[in-house]
């Protein structure tokens, strides 16, 4: 009985901070969307370079998949906008302490962009759908921004920029062996931890109503 009525009153809880988030004014929601930033290029500073790739390992990608979850609509993606155009303008908090357009530019330009559109997803279908609240749905969400948004462009940019600075062609084989094979235990390992987190603070009934 007891851990039932603890049970209880978290679910209360967890439905009320949101619902006041949901109903907070711009000003604070992009106070909120600032501090996730924050968040993500504080975990862009733990960096793995691998000898045979230009793309490292990064915790990043974890507080990407929360933004949405925590933000809701749109303000998950703001959050990755407000990281990558405070990056561009000079914070060096892209992975490595690095900045300017310069990051863009380079083989990790697509994944930055992706951060933007990924958030963005999963914070307008999590918001939209309380069935994709469970860890299932979540998780399955999750890998499909990861791997079918972040990792697509990421991939892109990565065959554009190989190309440009090496003057050939790399196979979809090559693309993948550099910009993907090397992050997916760790990226699956992002995805489980974020869906978990997400699971346990995200209300199960809808906060825009009443």
């Amino acid at each position: 009985m007891a851990t039932s009525g603890l049970m209880a009153r978290y679910a209360t809880l967890r439905y009320a901070l949101y619902r006041r988030r949901y109903c907070l004014s711009v000003t604070s929601k992009l106070g909120l969307a600032l501090g996730m930033s924050c968040l993500t290029g504080l975990l862009a500073q733990i960096r793995i370079m691998l000898p045979w790739t230009p793309v490292p390992i990064t915790g990043q990608t974890f507080a990407v998949l929360l933004a949405g979850v925590f933000l809701g609509r749109w303000w998950g993606g703001v959050s990755q906008a407000i990281y990558v155009g405070l990056g561009i303008c000079g914070i060096p908090w892209f992975a490595g302490h690095h900045a300017g357009l310069a990051a863009i530019a380079g083989p990790t330009g697509g994944y930055l962009l992706g951060f933007i559109l990924a958030s963005m997803l999963i914070g307008n279908l999590i918001e939209a759908s309380t069935r994709l609240r469970n860890f299932v749905p979540m998780l399955l969400l999750m890998v499909i921004a990861n791997f079918g948004v972040i990792h697509v462009l990421g991939l892109f940019h990565l065959g554009l920029w190989l190309k440009l600075s090496g003057g050939s062609t790399p196979s979809p084989g090559e693309l993948i062996r550099l910009g993907m094979l090397p992050f997916i235990l760790g990226d699956f390992v992002k995805i489980v931890a974020a869906a978990t987190a997400g699971c346990a603070v995200i209300p199960k009934q809808d906060y825009r109503q009443g």
